[in-house]
């Protein structure tokens, strides 16, 4: 395995950046610029639709997105009327807390950017309504260090959601997500869990876990690919049923969608799939 790595994160998003047959990725990833409009674009995508379905009635008051990066999801968050705290350790410009204060003086949200690392967070106990992280658990150094601050800053009834955290079966297998992943073999700085660690630490923590979202039980994992084009692979699935008109009918059912998304999440054993977890605090 490589561990001779030789960008650091902003280099190596920026890297991405300069391939052109990387930009599909790239907007993907909301790396792309005018930041305001990757921001944007975030919190009208069906992702986000997703998380704020979730969040339900909650979805207001204090908020702290951990591992905020350029602000995308503390931008969505400021968007829906929440008190927003974007923690993010990387001063970076492109990737950052200066690409955080640049979209704030682009856009005029209000955002309070603090530099400093999940495990050690710089406020006091039952300060937030909502902990928040958007793939963040799976880079923490100390995950139950990091579940437990999380914990401990949230107010009693407060929610914590922790979206697209990367999965592995087994241990064996993160050699192989590592290798697939675009930026590893650069900076060197990704991981994954065992489903159970995540878990695991979540309850270790204090808090109540409200759900385990496997990887095709909801749009916020399964992004890019839209709930129409999820319900166009059930409609390609049931053809071998039945004629192509009644499966685009069939396609439509919930009951028959959340079905297939169950099958396809118990089929699903690729290292680095995507869970998303949602806990509250008693």
């Amino acid at each position: 395995m490589n561990t001779n790595f030789t960008h650091t994160w902003e280099q190596a998003v920026s890297w991405l950046r300069s391939q052109p047959e990387q930009q599909a990725l790239v907007k993907y990833c909301y790396y792309d610029d005018p930041i305001e409009s990757a921001a944007e674009r975030f919190s009208n995508s069906q992702e986000w639709l997703a998380v704020e379905k979730l969040l339900q009635g909650s979805l207001s008051g204090k908020v702290l997105d951990l591992g905020a990066g350029r602000g995308i999801s503390s931008y969505a968050f400021a968007k829906a009327g929440c008190n927003v705290t974007a923690l993010e350790p990387d001063p970076s410009a492109l990737v950052g807390a200066q690409a955080i204060q640049s979209l704030v003086d682009k856009t005029g949200v209000a955002i309070q950017t603090v530099r400093e690392y999940g495990e050690t967070l710089p406020f006091a106990a039952n300060t937030f309504d909502i902990v928040y992280g958007r793939a963040v658990l799976h880079h923490a150094q100390d995950l139950d260090k990091l579940c437990s601050e999380a914990a401990r800053v949230l107010k009693p009834k407060g929610i914590f959601i922790a979206t697209r955290e990367h999965i592995i079966s087994r241990k064996e297998d993160l050699p192989t997500f590592l290798q697939s992943h675009p930026l590893h073999n650069l900076y060197g700085g990704e991981n994954a869990y065992l489903l159970t660690e995540y878990t695991n630490a979540i309850k270790k923590a204090g808090l109540k876990l409200k759900s385990a979202i496997a990887p095709y039980q909801s749009v916020i994992n399964y992004a890019p690919m839209t709930e129409q084009e999820f319900q166009a692979k059930l409609s390609t699935s049931l053809t071998a049923y039945c004629g192509g008109k009644l499966a685009a009918t069939l396609a439509t059912n919930k009951l028959l969608q959340k079905l297939y998304s169950w099958l396809l999440s118990q089929k699903s054993n690729y290292p680095g799939r995507h869970y998303s977890f949602l806990a509250a605090k008693p």
